[in-house]
């Protein structure tokens, strides 16, 4: 069977699967679970065109590394083909362990477990799978490969997973603030010291993909209509987990349930293997099939928050630089419990309030250096005149404040 295809990418045209193994990979039922859970969780109920997938995400990433390695090799670094192959089957699975609605239920199903541990762990699943075949790939994932630049293409300041999603997501979402000149950066990848820099010349495009950076998570990631349904949703995970663990009856597929009446913790997610194969059946189909049937629950709760999901009646939010007036949640609190005949404790899933940060450039972690004509490198922030450059080194935190329209 010819294992060398081509799919056709709304963003770049056509993109190439490189070989069997990818090929192989792509077409695992753990991957191809990708295909129903979207990029941007919520973000449709704003930009309705945002219904793109970690499939197409997981892919595109996979392209822009071919690009970048090819580029790399023609500047004269020595990349073998099996390096190369491990390189790429690092960013096409650096996803693979992401929940229903990406981030949106990272921690609500199981526990206080990031989706790169579950990606790792899938990994190591897989590489028992192809005898062995992956380990090259994993030790680049987890930054122990010898040639640093290779696991900073893959997870960094610069790599080619943030590269792939904002240009991604400004081309779905239509928000062409965040429209970067991916071409041109990876025109401008080099190695210095085994470590990923930027020619000069490529510095203004740097500035312009940090500031598209902090552009998008402000208009698009966190847009309070967003954050607002992702809140929801949420909540109404907690409550059916609640639910579930006194004992009610709660529709839901198998996959659904055993997370529903569980409560997981991280040793014992991967010490199992029921887990991991209850996980894997998990997508965004799930989730939202149980939402439409819990609408009808007798408890007011859930089916007044299911309803709150499926009719876009959202909540409110608030968002600002200071914490919530405490005597203003108090009285939004109260009006909740009159006005929907709750106790303060059921009014909690109603009125609430939490914090969203943001930092568009971390340089305390691997930093984007750009190559001098000189040889030496210096830090962007430095190299630019950008005088706002140095501020997108700042975490930005702002206080939200949720609470129904209704009141």
């Amino acid at each position: 069977m010819n294992k060398k295809k081509i799919i056709n990418d709304p963003v770049y045209g056509f993109i190439n699967i490189p070989s069997a193994i990818i090929f192989d990979l792509v077409s695992h039922p753990y991957f191809q679970r990708l295909r129903y859970i979207k990029q941007l969780g919520m973000t449709h109920l704003v930009y309705p065109g945002a219904l793109h997938t970690r499939f197409h995400h997981a892919l595109g990433a996979m392209h822009l590394m071919s690009l970048a390695i090819e580029v790399l090799k023609g500047k004269g670094h020595k990349i073998t083909s099996e390096e190369e192959e491990a390189a790429t089957i690092a960013i096409l699975l650096h996803d693979i362990g992401h929940g229903p609605f990406s981030h949106a239920l990272e921690h609500s199903l199981v526990n206080g477990i990031r989706h790169e541990d579950i990606s790792m762990f899938i990994m190591e699943k897989l590489n028992a799978e192809f005898d062995g075949r992956l380990t090259p790939a994993i030790d680049i994932f987890k930054g122990k490969y010898h040639k640093r630049f290779l696991a900073q293409l893959v997870s960094g300041q610069l790599d080619l997973d943030r590269m792939d999603y904002l240009n991604r997501d400004s081309f779905f979402t239509g928000v062409s603030e965040g429209v970067i000149s991916f071409d041109r950066i990876i025109k401008m990848f080099n190695v210095l010291d085994d470590d990923l820099v930027i020619e000069e010349k490529g510095i203004y495009s740097i500035e312009n993909f940090l500031i598209a950076r902090r552009l998008m998570y402000w208009q698009v990631y966190l847009h309070k209509t967003v954050v607002s349904g992702e809140q929801v949703l949420v909540k109404i995970l907690k409550r059916a987990k609640e639910l579930s663990a006194n004992g009610a009856s709660l529709f839901a597929t198998p996959a659904l349930e055993h997370f529903l009446k569980k409560d997981i913790s991280e040793q014992e997610f991967f010490s199992s293997e029921e887990h991991l194969a209850m996980f894997a059946l998990l997508d965004d189909q799930d989730i939202f099939a149980a939402i439409k049937v819990w609408k009808t629950h007798p408890d007011r709760i859930l089916s007044q928050l299911c309803t709150m999901l499926t009719n876009r009646n959202l909540y409110k939010v608030e968002m600002s630089n200071a914490a919530p007036d405490a005597d203003r949640v108090e009285i939004l609190t109260r009006n909740v419990m009159d006005s929907l005949k709750l106790t303060e404790a059921e009014a909690a899933y109603f009125v609430f309030t939490d914090v969203v940060t943001n930092r568009a450039y971390d340089a305390g972690n691997s930093n984007i250096n750009i190559l001098l004509k000189n040889n030496t490198t210096i830090d962007i922030v430095k190299a630019s005149d950008l005088s706002n450059l140095e501020s997108l080194d700042k975490t930005v935190k702002k206080h939200i404040l949720c609470y129904p329209r209704i009141i």
